[in-house]
């Protein structure tokens, strides 16, 4: 693994990559609260064949960190990623998870041209998503950690006593063995560079989606363009069925959006199934790319 530097737009950003340089491009986009680390488990399982590429995105680890909600609008989020695809030679393969995954989306929506395939992991398109939050039921109910994060105090409290509540948050009802305290300690590190967590946390608030009240649907809902939000390349998505932040419903007619779709679920995982079992989701995407 190797680190460095990109200019993008005019901004610092910090990039892991693993691999050759000489094999097909795949960039890999993390999500809350991780930062580009996060890739350091499946990475090594995909290294023979793709050149990964893991940036921290935008107000993450230590890419660069602007001050306000309006700078984590998606379009903004995907000038970023667009411009990194640029300095690769495009077009390529494209793997997102959790708001990674959302980003992943906009990239392959709006700059198509500059990915071959997307690759999803745990992560939600944004039509089927907003449905699902909306109608009041049990994706509304999983999604009211939403609107904690939202809170203009939500910096403050989840870095008291060390990110503890943070912590919490990370480990609430999911499966993670994999989490030792070396790694925590490192999530700290990067969780405490100055401005982070409020840049975080801006992602968050800079979305127009609405989550509903359980058992109250929402219908003041953002104008979303169905007809431009379609994916044209073919797409994967590799899901860990034991999620409780993100439920099937949340996927629910993902095909009217994604022609060339194929699902591929990883029993006994959960949200963070690239860590807990990396091997499978490489075989995933290994298989379904044709390069096993």
């Amino acid at each position: 693994m190797l680190t460095s530097f990109f200019k993008l737009n005019g901004h610092s950003f910090h990039v892991r990559t693993w691999g050759d340089k000489a094999a097909p491009p795949l960039l890999m986009l993390h999500g809350f609260p991780e930062f580009s680390g996060a890739w350091a488990d499946l990475a090594p399982h995909l290294a023979e064949r793709f050149y990964c590429i893991a940036p921290d995105q935008r107000g993450y680890g230590q890419s660069w960190c602007p001050e306000g909600v309006q700078n984590y609008t998606l379009s903004q989020l995907v000038s970023d990623v667009a411009a990194l695809i640029e300095t690769c030679g495009a077009p390529v393969a494209l793997l997102g998870h959790d708001w990674g995954a959302s980003v992943a989306y906009g990239v392959a929506v709006f700059r198509p041209e500059l990915v071959d395939r997307l690759i999803i992991a745990n992560g939600v398109h944004p039509v089927p998503f907003q449905r699902a939050m909306a109608l009041g039921g049990a994706q509304s109910t999983a999604s009211q950690y939403i609107n904690l994060l939202r809170a203009p105090d939500a910096a403050q409290k989840l870095s008291e006593n060390n990110f503890s509540m943070l912590e919490q948050f990370f480990r609430h009802g999911m499966g993670l063995d994999w989490l030792t305290e070396a790694r925590m300690a490192d999530y700290r590190t990067e969780w405490a560079r100055p401005g982070r967590l409020q840049a975080m946390l801006n992602w968050y608030r800079a979305s127009p989606l609405v989550v509903a009240r359980p058992g109250v649907p929402a219908t003041d809902l953002p104008d979303l363009p169905l007809d431009r939000l379609h994916v044209r390349c073919p797409h994967l998505l590799i899901w860990g069925p034991d999620d409780k932040a993100l439920l099937p419903e949340a996927t629910e007619g993902l095909e009217a959006f994604a022609t060339h779709l194929t699902r591929v679920t990883i029993p006994g995982t959960d949200h963070w199934l690239h860590h807990q079992n990396p091997r499978a989701v490489a075989q995933a995407i290994l298989e379904w790319t044709g390069l096993t």
